[in-house]
């Protein structure tokens, strides 16, 4: 088989519901040059049985022994990944069938682009749209982001297109299972590298009642604000602490103290 120009990472767990409406986004996509890794965590629901009913060699079905987590199975994915960029997608969210051409396009146009990501339509779980998440749509140029990333996230991870050499040299840190895309969004910006997003809604995610996505917005805050401590930790363990990095750790002293006046005045 001949070298892919994109490799997508699908990981599955228990996804049934969702999972046929998922890779068939995929392999309708209008850029037919990729592979699709389908990285099956243990699933113990009807998963397999829906993948294994596809007869498409782009699909590639990549089992785990047992549930290892997403951080494991992504990076295992990572590092299988034969294509020139690596794509990221949920197995409950919808591709629009333009997005792999669109983001192929810029990462080919913008050599200095290390990740490229794209805005989202939100839709709930029966696929009728719901109101925009209003950092996705706000911060979209790679300056903006890297100002927001301060503060926040703005980046949907089953968005991103990556160059294939920037995900295999940082890949996801193991003890960031809160939050690893921030933390692998601040480890990148931190570094110089530029992460862009191209403004257009090329991705339904979805969001469900259920998982991560049902916590409430200080519940969102904590788990970034612990992210942000433990990369500074790390950089400040390994001497690498730069003038964004203690721009961020401003802003984390100024999370904490927010989080402790929460707390005393009960909001």
């Amino acid at each position: 088989m001949s070298t892919p120009t994109v490799t997508i990472l699908l990981p599955v767990y228990n996804a049934e519901r969702f999972l046929k409406e998922a890779v068939d986004s995929l392999l309708a996509q209008t850029f037919t040059d990729f592979e699709l890794l389908a990285l099956n965590d243990g699933s113990t629901d009807g998963s397999e049985a829906i993948l294994k009913s596809y007869n498409d060699p782009r699909l590639r079905i990549v089992p785990n022994e047992r549930n290892r987590g997403l951080i494991y199975t992504l990076n295992k994915g990572i590092d299988m990944a034969f294509g020139r960029y690596i794509a990221r997608m949920d197995s409950d969210d919808v591709c629009r069938p333009g997005r792999l051409a669109a983001q192929v396009a810029y990462l080919d146009a913008h050599p200095g682009v290390a990740v490229v990501a794209t805005t989202l339509d939100m839709i709930n779980e029966s696929g009728a749209p719901l109101p925009p998440w209003p950092d996705d749509r706000a911060y979209t140029t790679p300056e903006h982001i890297r100002e927001c990333l301060l503060r926040t996230n703005c980046i949907a991870h089953p968005s991103v297109m990556a160059r294939a050499e920037v995900l295999k040299q940082y890949k996801y840190q193991e003890d960031q299972k809160e939050a690893e895309d921030y933390d692998l969004w601040l480890r990148l910006v931190a570094d110089g590298k530029l992460v862009a997003k191209i403004d257009e809604p090329l991705l339904r995610y979805r969001y469900l009642d259920t998982g991560l996505t049902r916590k409430d917005r200080l519940s969102a805050f904590e788990r970034l604000s612990r992210t942000k401590g433990k990369f500074l930790a790390r950089r400040k363990q390994e001497g690498s602490m730069n003038a964004y990095c203690r721009r961020l750790q401003l802003q984390y002293y100024w999370d904490l103290a927010r989080a402790r006046a929460k707390k005393i005045l009960g909001r």
